[in-house]
């Protein structure tokens, strides 16, 4: 899996074929200083547990 970030270090496209990110890239005519390419499996350390319940905050009122 694929990440198209801008130069601000907004993620901007994501999918699993890296031809694809570049390709939208072009699309939308950034060069290569205007975005960075990021494989997502080798920067996601897969043994950690990630929690995505948006409920995990207690009201303390």
């Amino acid at each position: 899996m694929y990440g198209l970030y801008d130069k601000d270090g907004v993620l901007r496209f994501v999918n699993s074929d890296r031809e694809a990110c570049l390709d939208y890239a072009k699309l939308f005519e950034l060069n290569s200083t205007h975005f960075c390419l990021i494989n997502l499996k080798e920067s996601i350390d897969i043994g950690i547990d990630i929690n995505l319940d948006l409920n995990q905050a207690t009201n303390n009122n």
